[in-house]
């Protein structure tokens, strides 16, 4: 966040991060298609690709049945109820092929006038229990997909609030070396795949190992000969399976990461458009794109094309199972070994065996690939945090008069690379300090540790004579006011974004911190005023615009201490008067750091330290440093051209 105001992150913040929008595609992991199958229906879904694994499969799915362990009896009625639901449905055919079996009979009994005929009565009863039965098992299975998507739902709200209040306990180094991308991927991505995973795959598992071992049981029930036959299959349907998996699995995984390179190409592009216009990159772009796409292209085609095989393979071995089983049937019928109800019975149930047995092919992949997500989620969760407050009784805010020490402070963004060297300076209450320098110097870096973004390697840095570390952090940041080259402003109105530096200010309030950082000067040019809406980018406006909107929250966060990074830089001349005079009256009686590089804008500071390589080289004020002839000298007149003006 580039425009810190000594507040915490706000709702609206909070909103983007617990979202689940702004996913790319290329981001999305296929799934298998489908809920639990019903006899009769077509087969829904096709193979689960999958990408990444986890590193430790069972330490990871440990950590996550600890994690929803409070939703364990939920879970547990939902396991309960899906079996219930498949073993209903699972009965439905036999019951039904004792209705055929009795209109056979009946059929024959008539034309050879040895029986009695068609018993409807006793056909009327089998037809109603056996509707009765299914109407249960859709019941059953109604309820236990509606509580498996609450406690999912529930769940996965779990997990994307404790990632959002992770990010506001990690440090600000864990930001710097990683990327926003990857950390949006654990609340969107990961999470998703998580989520999907409990709201339907558990449940398809369930019903499917369910569904096969059911099955069997009702096929050995009716004849073990036919049983045996339909098992042959089995072994044949996982060797297809597995060799078109193991073909389609490298163009899946290429379709995923050049669908990645295509979106990040045009995002990059979309973005950045009036650049590469500007340096004429249209054929360049395009050309690149072309070569994405084209690989793209050939990976989704070829992936697709082997995926789709799967189910026309299968449906031909299980046409193939049906014939041997009808021939097989048929003789044992005529041999009055089994009944002709029992072979329709059978090939209802031969019918629901292979898709389960799919189903089942694919439960390793999801698994490994709900692991992966859950490892990296869990990983993030497990982050080193900010060193916690020790402090039993933190210093006040209210309590601060502005004097800052630096004493023989030493810092290094990583082991062995001091930044910081032996940096002393001691501020006044109410001074105005500009801190100049070389890029690199280290002037940010201060301003980062004053702050506690950083925790300084040894020495010390005091306010009013106590170390910042007998702060509480939130009462530490709430004493300063931050303004930064880089604007930060959020999708919202003008008067919503100023309002961020003091969430309970009165609109009076906003008006009055615009009026004096001079943002009511183009405000009410905007359609609508200070209910103009920003849009996501904030490219509907100029960047002095958001620059000046910042100030104002500033201003209206009202701090004990004003921080200003080249706060003036994206202005024109006549608004930097303006703000510098706004500047000037907001400093009055507030301990004030400058850091600038046009070394113009702080004639007027009470003490300039000049900074090199990490340490203060010369302080004092502009005159005086002038006068020595020394750095500072050499910074400034290096702003001007020698031809028109010369050192003294």
């Amino acid at each position: 966040m580039s425009n810190y105001t000594g507040k915490t992150p706000r709702d609206k913040y909070d909103k983007h991060i617990t979202g689940t929008g702004g996913l790319r595609s290329s981001e999305k992991q296929p799934r298998p298609g489908g809920g639990p199958m019903g006899f009769g229906g077509r087969h829904g879904g096709g193979i689960q690709m999958l990408g990444e694994k986890p590193r430790n499969f069972k330490a990871t799915m440990v950590k996550f049945m600890k994690y929803i362990n409070e939703f364990k009896i939920p879970v547990l009625v939902v396991m309960v109820f899906a079996v219930v639901s498949t073993v209903f449905a699972i009965v439905g055919p036999k019951i039904i092929g004792r209705a055929t079996t009795s209109l056979y009979e009946g059929v024959i009994g008539q034309i050879t006038g040895t029986g009695s005929g068609i018993d409807f009565g006793y056909i009327g009863n089998i037809i109603l229990i056996a509707a009765g039965l299914y109407v249960i098992s859709a019941l059953f299975s109604y309820i236990q997909g509606w509580i498996m998507s609450g406690v999912s739902m529930k769940i996965t709200y779990r997990l994307r609030k404790d990632i959002s209040q992770k990010i506001n306990r990690l440090p600000l180094k864990y930001f710097d070396s990683t990327t926003q991308g990857e950390v949006l991927s654990r609340v969107t991505n990961d999470v998703d795949v998580i989520n999907q995973t409990l709201n339907q795959s558990l449940t398809q598992i369930i019903t499917s190992v369910t569904m096969v071992l059911g099955v069997l049981i009702m096929m050995f029930t009716i004849s073990w000969i036919m049983t045996l036959v339909t098992l042959l299959i089995v072994p044949f349907s996982y060797v297809i399976i597995m060799v078109v998996v193991r073909r389609s699995q490298k163009f899946f995984k290429q379709q995923q990461d050049y669908l990645g390179h295509v979106n990040g190409h045009v995002e990059e592009n979309y973005g950045g458009h009036i650049v590469v216009k500007a340096f004429n990159g249209e054929k360049k772009s395009a050309e690149k794109f072309d070569q994405y796409n084209n690989i793209l292209y050939g990976a989704a085609w070829k992936s697709q094309f082997l995926s789709g095989m799967m189910m026309p393979i299968m449906f031909f071995i299980g046409n193939i199972g049906y014939v041997a089983v009808t021939v097989l049937g048929g003789w044992l019928a005529v041999r009055g070994m089994l009944a002709v109800g029992d072979i329709l019975a059978f090939i209802l149930y031969v019918r629901s065996f292979t898709h389960p047995i799919s189903q089942i092919a694919n439960i390793s992949n999801i698994l490994q690939q709900t692991a992966a997500a859950a490892e990296r989620v869990f990983n993030f969760l497990e982050e080193e945090e900010e060193t916690p407050d020790a402090v039993v009784s933190p210093v006040l805010p209210g309590s601060v008069a502005g004097k800052v020490d630096f004493k023989d402070v030493h810092f290094g963004y990583n082991p062995g690379q001091v930044v910081i060297k032996d940096f002393s300076a001691s501020i006044k209450p109410g001074q105005k300090v500009a801190i100049v320098g070389p890029t690199g110097a280290g002037k940010t870096t201060m301003v980062k540790l004053l702050m506690r973004f950083y925790d300084v390697g040894s020495g010390g840095i005091f306010i009013d004579g106590r170390n910042i570390k007998e702060f509480a952090r939130n009462d530490l940041r709430a004493v300063f006011g931050m303004v930064l080259q880089d604007t930060w402003l959020y999708n919202g109105t003008v008067m919503e974004n100023i309002r961020y530096g003091r969430l309970d200010a009165k609109d009076e309030e906003v008006i009055e911190s615009s009026r004096i950082a001079h943002v009511d000067h183009f405000v009410h040019t905007l359609p609508g005023g200070f209910s103009f809406e920003l849009n996501e980018e904030t490219s509907n406006i100029s960047q002095g615009q958001k620059q000046l909107i910042t100030i104002a929250r500033a201003v209206l966060a009202d701090p004990e201490i004003l921080i200003l990074d080249e706060a003036t830089s994206s202005v024109d001349t006549r608004t930097e008067l303006l703000i510098q005079h706004a500047m000037d009256n907001l400093m009055k009686g507030r301990t004030s750091f400058i850091i600038a590089h046009r070394l113009s804008t702080i004639r007027n500071a009470d003490l300039i330290l000049v900074m090199d390589n990490g340490d203060i080289v010369e302080q004092g004020r502009h005159m005086e440093l002038l006068d020595k002839n020394g750095f500072y000298a050499n910074l400034y007149y290096s702003q001007f051209d020698n031809s028109q003006i010369s050192r003294p």
